[in-house]
């Protein structure tokens, strides 16, 4: 969505008639995710895209007639042999757009700024039957809402999107109502991971630069400050020369946040495992063997954490590349964190059955 907002913006203020276009469904392949945008104007202005331009220019036709009669619509598309020098996907997909006329009302204006201020927010838009399309429902973190697609329908539809909150993405779900189906897109919109990197070595310093091309905020703490400099980690978010139970507090750990300890040292390490396990964050893991590990867990189990408790911890850290030089380590942690991000198991695409990007 941020990729259009600045034009939607401008077009506003020039008083210009806007359809607004959202991919909502895709079958097997397709080159952009649900939730991609093209937002264009009777004049002939456009930015975003639903297909990196394979079908844009249909849309575009039926785009100037939902701004005729003012009534949205869902274009499906797909690829056929006579057609796929025309309309059509040329990687073997389908996908379902939403075409409507864009107007501000108050469920986009909460959304977008919650876009700007980077809060969690999920969308609803009401795709069948006809009685629903277009409506919409937002909701921005646990409890705020705004908007309704039916008061029958609102609760469930409220409680699945609480429960996408965690995880980026968009997805169709169907929901019994009135007799019928009705189905619904949820989008969710989520701040930056952020990713709390403790120990300033150089690993570090790879994992820093990495993590931050991947859309991560990153936090350096180390309480030496001639490791933790500006020189060394110029990309990062924030370096913080304290210990980490100083700055590890509940205000920072929650449910996006990464943990990584990287020192070796447990005079950094238990402090940092001990506060993140009393945490809801995302990923916990520590640089080391299995035999340091151990030792580590025996330390923690002395505080009061359970086996369970301790199962959280990814250690020793990352998945099994084989590299050993810090940016192979640093991509090897990193490589880990995006599949817990994501909720998958880290094996070669190749043993997947069915389409690639398909959720499980």
């Amino acid at each position: 969505m941020k990729e259009i907002l600045t034009d939607l913006e401008r077009w506003q203020q020039q008083g210009e008639e806007i359809a607004l276009a959202t991919l909502v469904r895709v079958h097997r392949s397709a080159p952009r995710p649900p939730g991609a945008r093209l937002c264009l104007t009777r004049s002939g202005k456009l930015a975003g895209s639903v297909s990196a331009g394979c079908v844009e220019n249909d849309v575009f036709e039926r785009a100037l007639k939902v701004l005729e009669d003012g009534q949205p619509v869902v274009a499906s598309y797909g690829i056929a042999d006579e057609l796929a020098a025309q309309v059509g996907l040329s990687c073997g997909g389908s996908i379902d757009v939403l075409i409507e006329v864009f107007r501000v009302e108050e469920v986009w204006q909460v959304v977008r700024e919650a876009v700007q201020s980077e809060r969690p927010a999920a969308l609803a838009i009401g795709l069948t039957p006809d009685a629903l399309l277009g409506r919409k429902l937002a909701l921005v973190g646990e409890d705020s809402c705004v908007g309704s697609l039916d008061s029958e329908l609102d609760a469930q539809v409220l409680a699945e999107a609480r429960g996408l909150l965690l995880n980026a993405g968009a997805r169709v779900l169907t929901f019994p109502w009135r007799g019928e189906e009705a189905t619904v897109f949820i989008e969710t919109f989520l701040p930056p991971p952020q990713l709390y990197i403790v120990g300033a070595t150089h690993t570090a310093v790879a994992l820093c630069r990495m993590a931050k091309g991947l859309g991560f905020r990153v936090s350096v703490i180390d309480a030496r400050s001639v490791f933790a400099t500006e020189e060394r980690f110029p990309e990062a978010d924030e370096l913080l020369h304290a210990w980490p139970d100083d700055v590890l507090d509940e205000s920072r750990l929650d449910g996006y946040a990464f943990v990584v300890s990287l020192t070796h040292d447990p005079k950094f390490d238990l402090p940092t495992l001990a506060r993140a396990l009393r945490s809801d964050v995302r990923y916990i893991g520590a640089l080391g063997s299995r035999v340091t590990h151990e030792k580590r867990k025996a330390a923690l189990r002395e505080q009061g954490f359970s086996d369970d408790e301790l199962a959280r911890i990814h250690a020793p850290i990352g998945l099994d590349l084989g590299g050993r030089s810090p940016q192979e380590i640093a991509l090897a942690i990193l490589a880990e964190m995006t599949a817990v991000r994501y909720g998958k198991e880290a094996r070669p695409l190749g043993e997947r059955c069915g389409a690639i990007h398909a959720d499980d």
